[in-house]
Parts: structure tokens; sequence; C-alpha cells
């Protein structure tokens, strides 16, 4: 199945988005006003998205003198992701859109994270280290568009899944053509890559390797322009898969039932 993302000139002006990404290792937040990336704050260290995703939130509207209830929508990482992660940020998102009276505009992790990728000509394929030596991934192009001389159309190949590496090189080969990687999952997964790719590939540049809120209100404009947002109360996240507290419990429940 193929979904398409049309990426088009400016509409008007006044739309103002605020996105959160706490999916993987980075902790990103962005504010975006129509084509304009007004600010954004990311760090990849040794801090929980607890303590790194409100305080980053309050320096960006400090740095900007921002008001808060200007914002149009919340953009947010849905999943896949770390499971923790995902909680914090969708905590955030969901009181955001509580107290602001805004939407959630939910945007997947590894589309966003494909997103940055934008206008590539070799097939994009994110991959977050998902343990258990899977992968959240999923394939993407970006071809031509039909609007403007600088647009282009992401295309999804395969849309995001939890799969073990192995399974999405083997559909990366199928497809005989180059590959971009990009994610946290590039490390990890490195040296199997030199031994199951059959097909030229190459890393993302680190500018573009993780996750960022830019890349997921980029895409956020996107989806509210298309009326994709829901309301904050109903907003979950995509885990794709169950933690490990819930296949540990399903596991014993199994060993009972013997």
């Amino acid at each position: 199945m193929r979904r398409s993302y049309f990426v088009e000139g400016k509409r008007g002006g006044g739309l103002k988005i605020l996105a959160l990404d706490s999916s993987g290792l980075v902790a990103s937040v962005a504010l975006a006003e129509d084509d304009n990336l007004i600010a954004e704050y990311t760090v990849q260290y040794k801090k929980t998205h607890s303590q790194t995703l409100l305080p980053m939130l309050e320096e960006i509207v400090r740095m900007v003198e921002m008001d808060l209830s200007t914002v149009d929508a919340i953009a947010v990482a849905a999943g896949p992701g770390s499971f923790t992660g995902l909680r914090i940020g969708s905590a955030t998102a969901k009181g955001l859109a509580f107290a602001l009276g805004k939407p959630i505009i939910p945007v997947p992790t590894v589309d966003g994270l494909a997103f940055q990728m934008y206008g590539a000509k070799d097939l994009v394929c994110p991959i977050m280290d998902a343990r258990r030596s899977q992968v959240y991934t999923g394939i993407y192009e970006f071809m031509p568009g039909q609007i403007g001389r600088f647009s282009y159309d992401m295309r999804v190949i395969r849309e995001q899944c939890a799969v073990a590496f192995d399974e999405i090189a083997e559909a990366l080969n199928g497809l005989d053509r180059s590959v971009i990687f990009m994610g946290d999952g590039v490390p990890v997964f490195r040296e199997r890559m030199e031994q199951v790719m059959r097909v030229p590939y190459t890393a993302a540049p680190l500018h573009r390797a993780r996750q960022s809120a830019a890349a997921v209100a980029s895409l956020g404009r996107l989806y509210y322009e298309q009326g994709r947002t829901v309301d904050g109360a109903v907003f979950v996240p995509e885990y794709l898969r169950l933690s490990q507290a819930e296949r540990e419990r399903a596991e014993k429940e199994r060993e009972g039932s013997l």
C-alpha cells in the first residue's frame, strides 16, 4: 500500500504549530509558523524526557516571547518508539491541548523521521532500535509533485511497522534501489547491514539522523490542512507492539494455563 503526502506552497498566513517528539533517545520541541521554523530545542543526553521536555518548551516560550494561546495545534510524534518516551510526549501534548483548547495532530514517528530526507533521490528507510532484534521501520520515496517547482510527494511504500531487521533488508533488496538509512538503529545494526544488504546504501548525516520536532511540525502542518487532527481527550500513542511488562504478563498467563 502506498500513501502520499503532497507538499505544496504556502497557503495564507498565521498557522502556528507547536511540535513535540520524545519517541526515542532524542527530546525535541519546535515552534513553526507558516513556512518559518521559529525555534527548535533538541537534546540527546543522559536525562529522561520527563526532565527535559517541559523545561525545553518553557525556554522556547521565554526566548521567542510566545503566548501559547496563539498556537493553532499541537503536533506530536505519535509512535512507535520508546514506551516511556511516547507516554511522556502524549501526556504533555494532551495537557497542552486541554489547557489551550487546541487539537492534537498525531504524526507517525517513522514518517516524521523519513520526512527529514525530503527530496532524496534514494529510498529512505528509518530504523529505530526496538530491542529483541527488531526495528521500528518503514520504506519511503520522494517523487516530483504536481504543485510548485520545488514540490515533492513523499510516498509510503511500506507502512511503519515493527519487524526483524533482516525482514526490512530483504524488502529493500527486492526493490533494487539505493537506500538511505537513518535513526538510532543504524549503529546497532551496522554490522548486520554489511552482511545482508545487496543494494547500495548509506546513512543519513548527523543533522538528519535522529528525530526532530521541526520535521513533526512540518508534516503536522500538512495533516492540519487535510483536517487530520484529534481531540486531546481521545488521543493515544501508537505503540505497534506490547510493552515488556505486557509481554511478561502474557507469558506468565500462558504458562499458568498449561
